[in-house]
């Protein structure tokens, strides 16, 4: 395993989680995830990225929710875990996420070549 891809298990295994409203999908939208991130996830025609993008949304999402839950981007797991990206239904965990492990996540994000997901 790669570098990048031991950091990603490591930075997943640092941020909180808690439990999402059943059927919201709200932080649901367009995002961007490292290449090795993408590489974990199940490829996507041009047609169905066309079609998640028009309507604002994630090619993952589906009519049960996300499809890639346990392989979701970094960003994703983020959501609702930070004051700088809340749930917009108020859900968050106990704890919300340390700001040096905010700051490592951010940092990773930028110095990796990020693609849409």
């Amino acid at each position: 395993m790669d570098t990048n891809n031991r950091k990603i298990d490591a930075l997943r295994a640092r941020i909180p989680s808690f439990t999402c409203i059943v059927g919201c999908h709200d932080c649901c939208g367009p995002v961007t995830g490292s290449s090795e991130e993408m590489a974990r996830l199940p490829v996507k025609t041009e047609a169905e990225h066309a079609a998640a993008l028009a309507e604002l949304s994630c090619p993952h999402l589906g009519t049960h929710g996300c499809e890639v839950y346990a392989e979701r981007p970094l960003i994703c797991r983020l959501f609702g875990t930070t004051p700088r990206l809340l749930c917009p239904n108020g859900q968050r965990p106990v704890y919300m996420i340390d700001t040096r492990t905010e700051e490592e996540i951010h940092a990773f994000l930028a110095s990796t070549r990020q693609v849409l997901v």
